[in-house]
């Protein structure tokens, strides 16, 4: 049980990391596509000539990330459930720093969703070329449904844990 509570901490910090990345990458596209439509509006020549190849590289490699994060935590919720039923309890510590980790994670996906909203607004107006939104918007969907997920599994490892630990100081 213990190698398990020593891995969900790691994908847990590994899956904040990526959220936070596409955060800040998103952020950086919205910047540029401010710029772009300002200067389309006033009729300006277009100096970002890469945005579209840049954005759509973007989508593919968070596309690839997010997949693989579905597929890395698939068996790392299914492992807890067995071990949880098995009565194979975290410590109360284990639990909590856990759940402190997925907590920080659900704020980034709030981030990131807030972040892409704003770009889907922008992105209403640009009309330069085609981008492949339908990828940003299911790698976002995707990254909702993992994050409520974990939220979900966090939940029950810490009620868990504090059965063990309430069983623990009355036996006491």
């Amino acid at each position: 049980m213990s190698d398990l509570f020593e891995t969900l901490p790691s994908s847990a910090d590994q899956l904040h990391t990526c959220i936070s990345q596409a955060t800040q990458q998103v952020r950086d596209f919205i910047r540029r596509l401010e710029l772009i439509l300002s200067q389309n509006h006033k009729n300006i020549p277009i100096r970002d000539k890469s945005f579209a190849e840049d954005f759509t590289t973007f989508c593919t490699t968070l596309r690839q990330q997010v997949d693989q994060f579905l597929n890395d935590w698939q068996p790392l919720r299914e492992q807890v459930r067995r071990q949880l039923s098995a009565k194979e309890y975290p410590s109360s510590l284990q639990a909590k720093s856990f759940a402190m980790r997925v907590k920080t994670i659900s704020r980034s996906d709030d981030e990131f969703t807030t972040v892409y909203d704003s770009f889907v607004g922008l992105y209403k107006s640009y009309t330069l070329s085609k981008l492949p939104m339908w990828i940003l918007t299911s790698c976002c969907e995707d990254l909702n449904h993992l994050v409520g997920k974990i939220l979900f599994l966090s939940r029950e490892i810490t009620k868990y844990a504090g059965k063990t630990s309430g069983g623990k100081h009355a036996a006491q």
